[in-house]
């Protein structure tokens, strides 16, 4: 991990006052974090198109009505067509009538996004949501750890390295 740095904002009154209300609602302990989750949110927003090749994970959660006709095995034989994308499946009966699906996926965006539109294009689904974000590594581009060219000592030697 990299080192933590300070850094100043200037913002008006009313509108910390009601970023300190709702990160206070979410549980934050301090703005810092609020602010490292906001900035890395923008940037997976920023990276992510929905019909590139950056590969990300997602989450895809659908209700559905559990009688429409031919829906749990159009469902499935969708994810079959996309196995390389899904990695898990949670099945919830919520009600008589309802179920509910979380579909973990692991991909190319353009490619889970259309597996997603095809499942929720179906009849008989209620309602859906996509979320997608990267891997934890892509998020922040790391410095390399290794600087061209600079000298230190191990075990009382001095020695440079070079890339």
């Amino acid at each position: 991990m990299s080192q933590l740095l300070r850094f100043g904002v200037s913002v008006e009154e009313d509108l910390l006052s009601s970023f300190d209300e709702m990160i206070a609602a979410r549980g934050y302990a301090t703005r810092s974090e609020a602010l490292r989750d906001l900035i890395r949110e923008s940037l997976v927003k920023s990276r992510v198109k929905a019909d590139d090749t950056t590969h990300v994970l997602g989450s895809l959660t659908l209700i559905y009505d559990h009688h429409a006709r031919d829906l749990a095995e159009q469902m499935a034989e969708r994810q079959h067509e996309h196995h390389d994308l899904v990695i898990s499946v949670l099945h919830v009966h919520v009600s008589h009538d309802d179920c509910m699906e979380v579909i973990a996926l692991r991909g190319m965006a353009k490619d889970v996004h259309t597996l997603a539109h095809n499942l929720l294009s179906l009849k008989g689904v209620k309602h859906g949501e996509l979320f997608i974000t990267l891997p934890a590594h892509a998020i922040v581009k790391e410095k390399s750890k290794v600087k061209s060219g600079h000298s230190h000592r191990h075990n009382g030697k001095a020695h440079t390295h070079k890339l």
